[in-house]
């Protein structure tokens, strides 16, 4: 199969990687041009529906991986939808969008792939609107489309702004404090970047039908907090986290446009938040990485970049 994947992020460089292993034919398309070995490589504007056409065509699959900043989704998002849409309808090829659980708000838990959408939130009316244009282009039977969703990613790779990212291991592993959005005592879903990446694969070759949502499973429901004690206890470290105070957040927030957009999400991180996928497991065949194996593998490679 030959797949078309928008953007080199995270996510991004780990789905490709995962059609590569299948041995598929594999194009990596964003602004800059960034590579992935063993892709090719193609500079593109993915609002840009004649030029996403184009590097569509001859491509079974598009993988929608790239993400606006937090703070532009409302303005960007649509228009690459759009172009999305018009490149799928022009060339035959499937759509398979990378989500989040944004959508649904302040859902009873666990949020399952049948858990109703009630935004709490603009980021989340955004990727319902998202969602909901390509479903709908779906049952008019004008593209195919499936959107896969996960909770906060964590994983090597998972660097930047990630909630179980840099900021939280580093720390952690200096033997320093960590600082968290929210409370992090609180159970939350944690998608292994490997796992995303194969629920990703799985759903691009589903022989059912189309129009529908997949959850990642989840790699661990533990808490920050149970996080931080099995890191220390495993390897020997002495780091701690702690909450971000409410009030500091949101004083930055009024001077930052991104933290804002943080502050408003944060709350996912003041009550569990716990995601369910089950369905998913049953129907595409996939399952989470063991805890233990995901764990050792992120710290591996946060060891190794402080020693670089």
């Amino acid at each position: 199969m030959s797949v078309l994947v928008l953007g080199a992020g995270p996510v991004g460089s780990n789905v490709t990687r995962a059609f590569l292993a299948r041995g598929d034919e594999v194009t990596v398309a964003t602004r800059s041009g960034t590579t992935v070995d063993g892709a090719a490589t193609a500079h593109l504007d993915a609002a840009d529906a004649p030029a996403l056409s184009r590097a569509a065509s001859d491509h079974a699959t598009i993988v929608v991986c790239t993400n606006p900043p937090y703070h532009r989704w409302r303005s960007d998002w649509p228009p690459i939808v759009d172009a999305v849409i018009q490149a799928a309808r022009a060339t035959g090829a499937d759509v398979v969008m990378v989500g989040n659980l944004y959508s649904y708000g302040h859902a009873s838990m666990p949020m399952t792939e049948r858990s109703p959408e009630d935004p709490a939130e603009s980021k989340g009316e955004v990727r319902r609107e998202l969602w909901g244009s390509l479903r709908l282009a779906t049952e008019r039977g004008d593209i195919r489309a499936v959107e896969v969703r996960a909770s906060d990613y964590f994983g090597p790779d998972a660097t930047g702004d990630a909630h179980l990212g840099t900021r939280f291991f580093e720390p952690i592993l200096a033997g320093k404090r960590s600082w968290a959005v929210g409370n992090p005592s609180l159970d939350h879903s944690w998608a292994y970047l490997p796992d995303l990446a194969a629920t990703v694969v799985a759903a691009s070759t589903y022989a059912g039908a189309w129009g529908r949502v997949w959850h990642v499973p989840a790699a661990s429901d533990l808490s920050r907090t149970a996080i931080c004690r099995q890191v220390n206890a495993r390897y020997g470290v002495h780091g701690s986290v702690s909450a971000i105070p409410s009030w500091v957040l949101g004083g930055v927030g009024a001077f930052s446009p991104m933290l804002r957009e943080v502050a408003a999400s944060s709350y996912q991180f003041r009550s569990p938040f716990v995601s369910d996928a089950a369905q998913t497991e049953r129907e595409l065949g996939v399952r989470a990485t063991g805890w233990d194996e995901a764990l050792d593998a992120t710290v591996g490679y946060y060891r190794g970049l402080s020693n670089r």
